[in-house]
């Protein structure tokens, strides 16, 4: 069998007669071996597998990620995760079917064994364990090769090849992320509170690497404020999985180091900072043609240094000329100067005698008198 997985390996998964003779005798071999196989253990729980197509599946797993191990290129290990995505597909298919005639037995066992799923169950829930582990392992490896990618954007540019973007990292640690949250609702692992901390740990690894190439993205398009908050973000993912790993340092071997990423984010802080006073500097100085290009003249922008050349030309802009029109008080036809020369006569007898009738007067209104 071995023999047979090398001859693989070497050809490169490649399409053709000689690697459809090698599949079915790959296949051959595993049907042979699959009838001694009569459980599968999972998770502290032993499941019997009677379903051949699953046999077959499950004994050729190991050579499958033995296979993907030791690919030589990217190409022929993506074909390879390919081949093992496609496989787990037709077997959890053909559990699928066994589970359909069997739904009211499955429900009168969750009832007698008080909520636990029943085997077949279970048996399709580590399937689908199987095939979401290899679909984030496949993305992962292509997020790898497409940050190889990006440090070498340059010469890519020059080659005229299509250049890749920290957008395609996004969606690619979209669909980790997505994978990882289908993985938390898996039947039967809802109260395994160790499997769940342990997604809960990938969760933030994977998160903060999304979140990354996210600020790489506004790095991209000079959003210096939205990159520095993101990669703070970044930093805080990365201490929640260092402060909770703990117990769970050997699930996580596999997962990108954390450290690494603190170490490439403090770096990038400072080159963002860096860039955002060149930024601004640049700013300031794009500022000066566009305040002589308004056409203010000289007299009212003393406050502003600016190189203008037209200050030692022939058409120079010192004030506006001729001046514009300005409002002013208009002046008087005449003065009235004699009105402060004239003595008027005294009232003050006019006054005295108005106050001294002011009762009567005001008796007689009352009774209707008139003088």
């Amino acid at each position: 069998m071995n023999e047979l997985m090398q001859m693989r390996l070497r050809s490169g998964g490649t399409e053709g007669l000689l690697a459809e003779k090698l599949e079915a005798l790959i296949t051959q071999t595993r049907a042979k071996q699959a009838a001694t196989m009569s459980e599968v253990e999972w998770r502290g729980r032993t499941v019997p597998v009677k379903i051949d197509k699953v046999r077959i599946f499950l004994l050729g797993l190991a050579d499958n990620e033995a296979a993907i191990a030791q690919a030589e290129n990217e190409e022929t290990k993506e074909r390879l995760f390919e081949s093992l995505l496609s496989e787990c597909r037709d077997a959890i298919q053909a559990v699928r079917e066994e589970l359909k005639p069997d739904q009211k037995q499955r429900e009168h066992s969750l009832e007698n064994d008080s909520g636990k799923v029943s085997n077949i169950q279970y048996l399709h829930s580590y399937l689908t364990y199987i095939k979401l582990s290899t679909a984030i392992r496949r993305n992962e490896s292509m997020a790898k090769s497409l940050q190889k990618a990006l440090l070498q954007q340059q010469r890519s540019e020059e080659d005229g090849k299509r250049t890749p973007r920290p957008q395609d990292l996004i969606r690619l640690y979209d669909i980790i992320l997505q994978n990882l949250v289908e993985l938390t609702q898996l039947p039967g692992l809802e109260e395994d509170k160790n499997f769940q901390k342990e997604t809960g740990l990938k969760t933030l690894v994977y998160k903060a690497y999304r979140c990354f190439f996210i600020a790489q993205s506004y790095v991209l398009v000079k959003k210096w404020s939205e990159a520095l908050v993101l990669y703070e973000r970044v930093l805080k993912y990365a201490r929640e999985v260092q402060s909770g790993a703990g117990a769970y340092m050997n699930s996580l071997k596999e997962l990108p180091d954390v450290q690494d990423l603190i170490t490439q984010v403090n770096a990038e802080k400072y080159s963002l900072q860096a860039s955002a006073i060149l930024d601004a500097n640049d700013a300031h100085e794009t500022e000066s043609p566009s305040q002589v290009k308004d056409g203010k003249p000289l007299s009212e922008r003393f406050e502003t240094f600016c190189l203008d050349p037209s200050l030692v030309s022939k058409q120079v802009s010192l004030v506006h000329f001729p001046p514009g029109f300005q409002p002013i008080p208009c002046k008087p036809l005449f003065f009235d100067l004699a009105l402060n020369h004239v003595a008027f006569p005294p009232l003050e007898d006019k006054v005295e005698q108005k106050a001294k009738s002011g009762l009567t007067g005001y008796i007689k209104g009352i009774f209707g008198f008139k003088s």
